[in-house]
């Protein structure tokens, strides 16, 4: 009975340490990064990323702050072709099925010669593991398959979960990315209110003084009084 007691328990610790191991390989397979920089009028920057062969490669940009909330951008692959453009948007997204080699993506503001922009861009990267270490996980179920469960099942709803908090946290990126935005419009607005509303007041002033001026001179008696 004891020796029972410990083949099971045995057991279940191999099928433990197979879930952690397949729940590691499945959350290493995509890499999500994001990146918020300054571009200056009439500059254009690049950069670049490494992908693998049947890899996914999606980019995601918001122009942050800046006149008019545009930019241009394209998306060359590392044979030289553009897979991808925008022409002054102010958002954008874009899905590659990528090649071998360095992927490059620039950001365009040569048409603005006064105002510089500030971009915000996400890169969200999947199937960059080798396949093979999904399948390593396999290698410690051995012996244990005379448990009730099926780890296959198990693996796809670690796959569904990780999926769909990659999911959330691209969503919640995009909304800090356009709650940025919205401030950075609303405090513009904001100092162009303030700057006009200074104006107004100063010239109603200005007016306001002019205006008693001449109805002063209009009643003021120039004629000469002789004593």
């Amino acid at each position: 009975m004891k020796m029972r007691w410990s083949t099971e328990v045995l057991r279940v610790c191999v099928v433990c340490l197979s879930l952690c191991v397949s729940a590691i390989s499945a959350f290493s397979q995509s890499l999500d990064s994001d990146f918020t920089f300054t571009l200056p009028a009439g500059r254009k920057e690049c950069f670049f990323q490494s992908m693998k062969k049947d890899a996914s490669l999606e980019i995601e940009y918001q122009v942050l702050d800046g006149a008019s909330l545009d930019v241009d951008f394209n998306l060359h692959s590392p044979s030289g072709h553009i897979v991808a453009s925008d022409y002054r948007k102010s958002d954008g997204v874009h899905t590659v099925e990528t090649e071998e080699g360095d992927y490059m993506f620039c950001f365009d503001n040569t048409f603005s010669a006064v105002s510089e922009k500030v971009i915000f861009f996400e890169l969200i990267l999947d199937n960059m593991g080798d396949g093979e270490e999904s399948e390593d996980w396999k290698a410690y179920v051995q012996g244990a398959d005379l448990l009730d469960m099926k780890l296959e099942d198990i693996m796809d709803t670690i796959n569904s979960v990780k999926s769909r908090l990659g999911k959330s946290l691209q969503i919640q990126t995009l909304l800090r990315a356009f709650e940025a935005r919205d401030r950075n419009l609303q405090e513009s607005n904001y100092d162009r209110v303030n700057m006009w509303s200074c104006t107004n007041l100063v010239v109603m002033v200005i007016v306001s003084c002019i205006q008693v001026y001449l109805l002063r001179s209009l009643f003021d008696d120039k004629r000469k009084v002789r004593t």
